[in-house]
């Protein structure tokens, strides 16, 4: 059994990532609600307090990243920053830090998502960020330290998340977020690192 802080846990993300944690120990973590611990990924400081108040854990999973979401012409600087700060930094940072903290031989999963690689209407700084995040994984992985992994899941829409996100979505098929969860287990329990772990109908 591995204990795992999961970012994210009660977002529908989170959940699906839940769903293939359940041989380990979970400590939830998020900005806010019924979680174990609050934690900001924009804010360094959050993150350093989260990862000493844990204390030992073997894996970090995040499920979360903010984007701002609107036609390329109309985005502005800040608008620009808000998703750079949060899904890009805000992840490279967590592992950034937890590279101090993780166990030997721990891993980090991160999140991307499909419209990197299958655009779609104002989602630009989304596509952009999780390109980043992608590549990222890819190379660190060479630099990691004391034997530590690190992946991502690039997941298209989950089916539970539908109703939100499936208007702007059109030819999409959804995936239900049990399948998401496999990838999830695949990479807190396998041997992989610096793959960019595709989820896709």
């Amino acid at each position: 059994m591995k204990t795992v802080i999961l970012i994210g846990a009660l977002g529908k993300m989170g959940q699906a990532a839940l769903s293939g944690l359940g041989n380990h120990k979970v400590i939830t973590a998020g900005r806010s609600g019924d979680v174990d611990h609050i934690v900001d990924i924009t804010d360094v400081n959050s993150i350093e307090a989260l990862y000493k108040k844990v204390g030992h854990f073997d894996a970090v999973v995040n499920t979360v990243g903010f984007c701002e979401y609107a036609p390329f012409a109309e985005m502005t600087e800040e608008q620009w920053r808000t998703t750079v700060m949060s899904k890009m930094m805000g992840q490279i940072n967590l592992v950034r830090i937890g590279q101090k903290y993780i166990a030997d031989a721990g891993s980090f999963t991160l999140i991307s998502g499909i419209l990197n690689v299958k655009p779609i209407p104002y989602a630009i700084a989304d596509a952009t960020a999780s390109g980043a995040i992608d590549t990222f994984v890819k190379c660190v992985a060479y630099e990691m330290p004391r034997n530590t992994r690190i992946n991502v899941i690039n997941p298209t829409v989950l089916a539970e998340a539908w109703d939100v996100y499936g208007e702007m979505m059109p030819g999409f098929e959804p995936v239900p977020g049990k399948l998401v969860g496999k990838a999830f287990e695949r990479s807190v329990d396998g041997f992989i690192t610096g793959e960019v772990i595709f989820v896709d109908a």
